[in-house]
């Protein structure tokens, strides 16, 4: 029989529909999709960023796979969509203005629904990593942490690299010479320490696994709480499969987090 790659997760059918779409603000994109586990709670919640590098052709969709399988394990998540590059408002600053304010949104989230406040979980893959880490960082939620999973940590890094092939700076809207600041400002890896208690998993096959090695290395000497998780030959979507071995690593951590 034949098996999928990871990498189909991006094209497979759409999960079942989550409990409740929520908007965080009034733009289009300014949603998220919340789903709840069986009983009456209150849920530890999962909030979860998708990736696509910044791209409006890549949406929450794929990320949802994981968020049925989290369901199943007893944890209400909610996926949040953003504006992206393609999208208006996208970009610079709205992509990063976005996560922000889906992440302060959690509060309202549970006024209305039985979610709690007191364990609460922020995970990313991708881009989505290294969102999830800026609004960790600045979010005044009691978090449980931050997981990144296979996170763009270092985009001056990733970007001389040429892994990104030029889609940061197009994000930004100039390269880390002209827009030195903006660089700065969205870098992982320049703004540690974060303050936040985080996780760095990625697979040791992934072209992000060397930036998350020195970054993890740089934030534990900034006095970070952070932790590097390798998944030894993994690539960069098994991390969001839910039916390959590494999210089961992933999974115990989230819960491991969350308590």
């Amino acid at each position: 029989m034949a098996t999928r790659s990871s990498s189909d997760i991006l094209t497979l059918p759409p999960p079942e529909d989550a409990d409740a779409r929520i908007a965080y603000g009034a733009e289009p994109l300014q949603f998220g999709d919340l789903r709840l586990p069986a009983g009456g709670g209150p849920h530890p919640l999962v909030v979860v960023i998708h990736g696509g590098y910044w791209q409006a052709i890549y949406n929450l969709t794929h990320a949802g796979h994981i968020c049925v399988d989290l369901r199943e394990h007893g944890i209400a998540t909610w996926n949040v969509e953003y504006r992206r590059m393609g999208d208006p408002g996208g970009g610079w600053p709205g992509t990063f203005d976005d996560v922000h304010r889906a992440l302060a949104h959690v509060r309202e989230l549970a006024r209305g629904h039985p979610v709690d406040l007191e364990r609460v979980v922020v995970i990313g893959h991708s881009a989505g990593g290294q969102l999830a880490l800026l609004a960790g960082a600045r979010s005044d939620l009691p978090l449980r942490g931050v997981v990144s999973l296979a996170g763009v940590v270092d985009p001056h890094e990733t970007d001389r690299r040429g892994d990104d092939h030029g889609l940061y700076a197009r994000l930004l809207g100039g390269d880390a010479a002209a827009e030195a600041d903006r660089w700065r400002e969205t870098s992982p890896r320049a703004q540690v320490p974060l303050g936040v208690r985080y996780v760095l998993a990625c697979g040791t096959a992934d072209a992000h696994w060397e930036p998350n090695e020195a970054t993890a290395e740089a934030a534990r000497a900034a006095g970070d709480d952070v932790e590097l998780l390798p998944l030894p030959d993994a690539g960069h979507f098994e991390l969001v499969d839910p039916a390959a071995p590494e999210w089961a690593v992933i999974r115990a951590k989230i819960q491991e987090l969350l308590g």
